[in-house]
């Protein structure tokens, strides 16, 4: 049976990503950081990398999909180019409608104004018998942690302290994670924690 799982790579400090996001720097200063340990050390990291591609759905929020605000810029179609890793069905959580884009490699994003429990009811029927993965960003994982709905949580903690930025746990109340598994590599530790 399918479950509601999340990847995160997160600072020492807690952050997913640095502050001042911008379009020319979506991961905010110094939150390409958090990610060396995908491209640098794919080998030893493996596992992990092959986890976070393996679900047959995403969920993310607008700000994970784009830096626009407001009315939908239609020429923008993500961060990741024409071929975006999920390969996946995507659903953009939005107050803004607009129509689904399909890219190439099997990712197509779907954009759901109507909240997050619609966005992973999409997803669970998109997904089969695979995992639905919170993808990101702070905002909409703390969201599905506040309400209950995300049943593992993965943490990739990088050695790094950004000071500011996107934080997760931010205004969530305090809680007992049970841990599942935990691993460290020389980038990056990786945690496994059951939330629900």
């Amino acid at each position: 049976m399918s479950k509601v799982v999340c990847d995160v790579s997160v600072s020492a400090d807690g952050y997913v990503a640095g502050p001042n996001q911008s379009r020319e720097n979506p991961l905010g200063e110094g939150g390409e950081l958090l990610h060396r340990w995908q491209f640098e050390k794919v080998d030893e990291n493996r596992a992990e990398v092959d986890g976070i591609l393996e679900s047959g759905a995403y969920i993310m929020g607008r700000n994970m999909f784009g830096p626009i605000r407001g009315e939908w810029d239609l020429d923008w179609q993500g961060w990741w180019g024409d071929e975006p890793p999920y390969h996946a069905p995507v659903f953009v959580l939005t107050s803004h409608p607009r129509e689904p884009i399909v890219m190439e490699g099997g990712t197509t994003f779907s954009f759901v104004t109507d909240g997050i429990e619609s966005a992973l009811k999409q997803a669970r029927e998109a997904a089969g018998e695979k995992n639905i993965a919170i993808a990101g960003g702070a905002s909409t994982i703390n969201q599905y942690l506040a309400a209950g709905l995300l049943e593992e949580l993965r943490l990739h903690i990088a050695p790094v302290v950004l000071g500011g930025g996107e934080r997760l746990f931010e205004g969530l109340p305090s809680r007992e994670l049970e841990l599942l598994s935990g691993r460290t590599t020389s980038l990056v530790t990786h945690v496994r924690y059951r939330t629900a």
